[in-house]
C-alpha cells in the first residue's frame, strides 16, 4: 500500500496485509516499529539517528510477522514514531513546538502532550528534545493527512472486514517497553518486573474471555504477565475496543530486554522464540467461542 509521503515521492508509508486464507478473527497492528527516517527529518533534528530510534518499538513488526501466515490480518507503520505517532488522537499537539497559533480543535492539554509525547512528539526517551527549530502547523497537518489518516483508515478497514467475516474481531496492538524504568537524573532506574503487560483500558476495551485467554496462553509459555499496569492501553485500544460492537482490543507491551540489546538496537536470539509464541497465540485465539464475543450491537 502506498500513499504520498510528506517528504516527497510515492514512498510506501504503511504495509497492510490480509491473509490469503483468513482463518483467525484477529488483526495485528504495529504502529511504532517503523524505521524509514527521511533525510529531511534527520536534518531537522538535533539528535543523531540512534537517539531518535530509541523511541521505536524496534522489531515488534518482526515479532508479529507470522500473523498473515496464521490467517490473520496485519498492519504496520513504516514511518518512525518520532516523526508521527498514530497511537494518539489525530491532533494532540504541543503549542510550544509551533511558531504559529494552533486551531481551537487541537488538544493541547492531554497528559501525552504535557509529557512531550503528542501526535508529533517534542522529545524522545529520557526527555531529549527532537527539533532544532519550531514547526509550522502546516507541517503537522501534512503529516497527519499523509500518514495518520491513511494508517487509521486502513486499520479500520481491516477491523471491519474481519468482523464481517467472523462476526467479531480481536485487535492486538503490539508495542515494546524498556527493560528498565527510567530513573532520575543519572540514576539507572529500576528493572521492569514484567515480561509482558496486557492493556484493555481496565476491562472496557475487551471481553474478559479474550483477555483471560491471552494471559493464560502467555503465562503457560513462561512469561511474567500483568494487566494494565503501568500500560492500560493507548488511543488505539481505547478508540477501537468496543466489546458491545464485537471489537475486542488488547495492547501488548513486550519487555525489550527479552529480545534486543537496547543500547545497540540489535536483535537477540530469543526474538525468534517470541515470534513463534506470538504466532501460536494468534492461532490459539481461533479456538475461542465466538458466540459470546459478537457483542450486543453491530455497527
Amino acid at each position: 500500500m502506498t500513499h504520498q509521503s510528506p517528504t516527497g515521492g510515492q514512498d510506501a508509508v504503511i504495509e497492510a496485509t490480509e491473509a490469503a486464507e483468513p482463518r483467525v478473527p484477529v488483526v495485528v497492528a504495529s504502529p511504532h516499529s517503523g524505521r524509514n527516517y527521511s533525510a529531511l527529518f534527520l536534518a531537522a533534528s538535533r539528535l543523531d539517528p540512534v537517539a531518535l530510534r530509541r523511541s521505536e518499538d524496534s522489531f515488534v513488526d518482526e515479532i508479529f510477522a507470522d500473523a498473515p501466515g496464521r490467517g490473520a490480518a496485519m498492519i504496520k507503520a513504516l514511518f518512525p514514531r518520532a516523526f508521527l505517532d498514530t497511537n494518539r488522537e489525530a491532533f494532540e499537539l504541543d503549542p510550544d513546538m509551533f511558531d504559529d497559533r494552533l486551531p481551537g480543535y487541537v488538544n493541547t492539554r492531554s497528559p501525552r502532550v504535557i509529557a512531550g509525547l503528542g501526535t508529533i512528539a517534542r522529545v524522545v526517551s529520557q526527555g531529549h528534545e527532537i527539533y532544532k527549530r519550531k514547526l509550522h502547523f502546516a507541517e503537522a497537518l501534512e503529516r497527519i493527512n499523509s500518514l495518520y489518516h491513511p494508517y487509521h483508515t486502513s486499520l479500520l478497514s481491516l477491523i471491519r472486514r474481519t468482523r464481517q467475516e467472523f462476526g467479531y474481531c480481536i485487535l492486538l496492538d503490539g508495542h515494546s517497553m524498556p527493560s528498565y524504568v527510567p530513573g532520575h537524573g543519572d540514576l539507572p532506574g529500576h528493572p521492569t518486573l514484567q515480561d509482558i503487560v496486557l492493556g484493555d483500558a481496565h476491562g472496557t476495551a475487551c471481553s474478559q474471555e479474550v483477555m483471560a485467554a491471552v494471559e493464560r496462553f502467555l503465562s503457560r509459555r513462561g512469561y511474567r504477565v500483568t494487566r494494565n499496569t503501568p500500560y492500560a492501553g493507548g488511543y488505539t485500544t481505547r478508540h477501537y475496543g468496543r466489546p458491545d460492537a464485537a471489537v475486542h482490543a488488547i495492547q501488548i507491551e513486550i519487555n525489550r530486554g527479552l529480545y534486543m540489546e537496547e543500547q545497540t538496537l540489535t536483535r537477540k536470539p530469543f526474538l525468534d522464540d517470541l515470534r513463534n509464541d506470538m504466532g501460536e497465540l494468534i492461532s490459539t485465539l481461533a479456538a475461542l467461542d465466538g458466540k459470546c464475543l459478537r457483542g450486543t450491537a453491530m455497527s
